[in-house]
């Protein structure tokens, strides 16, 4: 698979981009916005990398923990109260946890293809 293509890491970045940018529309704490900015940007930052370089296993759990993270926020944040904010962080980071979970068996394919080598194509 070549890079720019993987779906699965798409799905990551445009569920961080709507995390972090429903903080705009959204009413909730200040927590509540920081979290879901902090963790909205860093699905993003894992998925492009992780579109960028297919065949790293690392930043495939990389966005299925910052996603899980963004999952979790509401009750980090206790802001569990803000229907709209809690469910968007439950939404937008379920979608990454499964969308990165779906891209290992790919990336592992990938590395083991190619030797182990980190090189993307």
């Amino acid at each position: 698979m070549k890079k720019w293509t993987r779906w699965q890491d798409w799905v990551g970045v445009a569920a961080g981009i709507l995390a972090a940018v429903s903080t705009m529309w959204l009413e909730g704490t200040s927590t509540s916005m920081r979290l879901m900015a902090a963790f909205g940007l860093l699905m993003v930052i894992t998925g492009v990398w992780s579109v960028m370089m297919p065949r790293l296993v690392s930043m495939q759990w990389a966005l299925a923990i910052a996603s899980a993270l963004l999952f979790a926020s509401p009750w980090m944040g206790s802001f569990t109260d803000f229907a709209g904010v809690a469910w968007m962080s439950w939404i937008c980071g379920g979608a990454g946890v499964v969308a990165g979970l779906l891209a290992l068996a790919p990336a592992i394919q990938m590395r083991h293809a190619t030797g182990g080598s980190r090189m993307a194509h």
